[in-house]
């Protein structure tokens, strides 16, 4: 199963006339394709699905939404929460795998 999951975009740059950021999940960040969320910057959270960010959200919501996937063990097969050190919300600490999943 594929979630939409929030993120906090710690890092945007532009690649190849795309817009990308790196998006902290937890104690996980990811690549991310901004291009659907040309407002969106440093600091602001977003829903990300399949590797692009869809919209913004606040950062209450984000935080909400992270905290109930994860009680409902839906975090491990998206994230990789769990095999990879860091838990919590999309503030907690930073971890990379490399991957451009989400």
């Amino acid at each position: 199963m594929c979630l939409a999951v929030p993120g906090k975009i710690v890092e945007t740059k532009e690649e190849n006339g795309s817009r990308l950021g790196r998006v902290q999940f937890g104690g996980i960040t990811r690549q991310v394709q901004l291009d659907f969320v040309p407002e969106a910057g440093i600091g602001d959270y977003v829903i990300v699905h399949v590797g692009f960010a869809l919209s913004k959200v606040n950062a209450e919501e984000a935080e909400r939404t992270y905290r109930l996937l994860e009680e409902m063990g839906m975090l491990d097969d998206e994230l990789g929460v769990g095999r990879e050190s860091g838990t919590g919300g999309p503030e907690s600490g930073s971890s990379d795998s490399g991957s451009t999943d989400s």
